[in-house]
């Protein structure tokens, strides 16, 4: 039997826009002639997938089905939640439309992760396929690249999981990786007897509410209407919370690939920054008195620079009316001013430049400097720049 992805689709995006009141979902962004969703959408096209099945909301219909013709997939089914009720509704309301075996073995997948080495996550979902029961259910974890309070952890003994860590703080994180921890990807593998079991045993709200959501359902091209009625009496509830805390039966899928979700403009940076050559154009290169900088990638209210600090080179005193910016150091080390605040910074760090704070770089090493920075905002022109203080007499 093959493996029925189901991707989740309802995510708002919120943290990248965390003061904007008209934003971009995630999933939809373009990042450059590709989306989250595409590359989703992509990944299940493998062997050993069935035709996908996308949970998502009203508010991103057009947009799910623009995707599914362009990466040209035919045969799909769409469950819309008529509300936002977190993860633990949704996964439940997918797994019971009827065209789904007991046996059926589940895929879930966010449709908002960036996953690399593509080959070796489809060999461990298959691999593992003859292991899942009715009851029982897999996680998969991703080995950490360094201490970050952006993921949550498990923790497991022989493949078990034994404890969920939810997003730790940097001293507790590093205590958990030096524990064998991993990263909660947020991907969930099992069949859909399992997943009716557990929400019998451990939500019976829940699956009360939503087996009724799905029954009084209207279908019409490929898209299942879940009832409103029923579908908002369900409890909102991760399903972290509502299944995972609960169940003792979960195994882990342990994977040492490039994975992100692109959850922050840190990510965002350095998802840039590793596959900058395929967004390198020399007619982007542009000649400061202090070193240079590149243009990688103009996005919809962001856009994403390299720059190149020389030794002894000092940006100007600034601030901007329109954008707010962040910055990863990957080379050399530069001297940060934030207001009143100065300090010196090292590869991989970051910081956060919010709108008219008033800042600078400088490097005072003979190491040159290398920064990715996001601008995020309304307008993203170099001549949003107030400059107070400048040595090459620009101010």
């Amino acid at each position: 039997m093959k493996i029925r992805p189901v991707i989740l689709c309802g995510g708002a995006g919120t943290r990248l826009w965390p003061k904007a009141k008209k934003h971009q979902a995630k999933q939809f962004i373009d990042f450059g002639n590709w989306t989250l969703l595409g590359k989703t959408l992509e990944r299940v096209k493998a062997s050993i997938f069935d035709a996908p099945i996308i949970s998502t909301n009203a508010k991103y219909l057009r947009q799910v089905k623009q995707h599914l013709k362009k990466h040209k997939i035919r045969k799909f089914k769409i469950v819309l939640e008529p509300a936002k009720r977190n993860t633990a509704p949704a996964i439940l309301s997918t797994a019971l439309i009827k065209d789904i075996p007991n046996e059926q073995p589940l895929m879930f997948l966010a449709a908002d992760h960036l996953i690399e080495k593509v080959g070796l996550f489809n060999k461990a979902i298959k691999k593992n396929q003859k292991k899942l029961t009715q009851n029982n259910i897999f996680i998969f974890g991703i080995k950490p690249k360094m201490p970050s309070s952006e993921f949550g952890y498990f923790l497991t003994k022989s493949n078990k999981v034994t404890r969920f860590v939810e997003k730790p703080k940097k001293a507790k994180a590093k205590q958990i990786i030096s524990k064998k921890g991993y990263w909660n990807s947020g991907m969930f593998y099992l069949r859909k007897d399992s997943i009716i079991n557990n929400f019998k045993k451990y939500q019976p709200n829940i699956y009360r509410n939503c087996n009724k959501a799905v029954s009084k359902a209207k279908y019409k091209s490929s898209v299942y209407y879940l009832n409103k009625q029923a579908f908002t009496k369900a409890t909102a509830k991760s399903f972290d919370y509502a299944i995972l805390e609960k169940t003792k039966d979960i195994n882990a899928i342990k994977l040492d690939i490039p994975w992100s979700d692109l959850g922050s403009w840190k990510e965002i940076c350095k998802m840039y920054g590793r596959n900058k050559r395929h967004y390198y154009k020399k007619k982007n290169v542009f000649h400061r008195p202090w070193g240079s900088y590149v243009n990688l990638f103009n996005g919809k209210e962001f856009l994403i620079k390299e720059l190149y600090v020389k030794p002894n080179g000092i940006l100007s005193l600034q601030k901007h009316h329109h954008r707010a910016e962040h910055w990863v150091v990957t080379h050399g080390k530069p001297k940060i001013t934030l207001n009143k605040k100065y300090f010196i910074m090292k590869p991989d760090e970051t910081i956060f430049i919010p709108l008219g704070a008033i800042h600078r770089i400088e490097n005072p090493y003979k190491k040159p400097v290398k920064i990715i920075e996001a601008q995020v905002g309304s307008i993203l022109k170099e001549t949003d720049i107030v400059r107070y203080e400048d040595i090459y007499g620009r101010a």
